[in-house]
């Protein structure tokens, strides 16, 4: 059970933090550098990532405690986000503020591989699996992601912009679908929790 919960909690994280949508932009901000400084600023993108993750995998359930927030809600807004999210994807459009002038790395780190998905999966994933696995999974997940950053421009150069279009839009249509699923969880678990299921049943 273990081991299909890390599989899972892995790919949920690769889908959440999206490499193939981050690519084109990756390359974009990183046009006017040489090969070593796009791989530089895939290394520094990554780990920061990673870290940023890590943190709020320690520490988001806690804020939640200070703010006095339930997994459910939390869960349905974290569902609400990712839908967000996928249609951005899908749709190819920028809901959120885009940021100018930022060193490329910065800006690929936070908030488009760690941003608010990856946040609130990170305390979902927590909360459900623990913070030891839910550590784990972000390693392979960060690793592939940091091998196509590293190799963003052959990767391009094999598959053409219109493949990384279409696989960048099947991994919306998983990620709406996942954010579906959080939102069903999470109002049945508010429901649950106040008692208006039970209510409901004796009426």
């Amino acid at each position: 059970m273990m081991v299909e919960d890390l599989f899972y909690a892995a790919v949920l994280l690769f889908f959440i933090f999206d490499p193939f949508a981050t690519l084109p932009v990756f390359l974009s901000m990183t046009k006017d550098v040489d090969t070593q400084g796009r791989v530089w600023s895939a290394n520094r993108a990554v780990l920061v990532a990673g870290l940023l993750f890590v943190v709020f995998v320690l520490t988001g359930k806690m804020l939640l405690q200070i703010f006095d927030l339930s997994i459910a809600s939390f869960r349905v807004a974290g569902g609400v986000v990712l839908f967000l999210l996928a249609v951005e994807i899908i749709f190819s459009i920028q809901l959120g503020k885009q940021e100018k002038g930022s060193v490329a790395w910065v800006v690929i780190a936070s908030p488009l591989l760690t941003g608010p998905g990856a946040m609130t999966t990170a305390i979902l994933l927590a909360e459900k699996s623990g913070y030891l696995l839910t550590v784990l999974a972000c390693v392979p997940a960060l690793f592939i992601t940091w091998v196509l950053l590293r190799n963003a421009t052959t990767i391009l150069k094999i598959l053409g912009n219109n493949a990384i279009e279409i696989i960048s839009r099947i991994i919306g249509l998983l990620l709406a679908a996942m954010a579906v699923e959080f939102i069903m969880r999470g109002v049945t678990e508010y429901l649950v929790e106040n008692g208006v299921l039970h209510l409901l049943f004796l009426v």
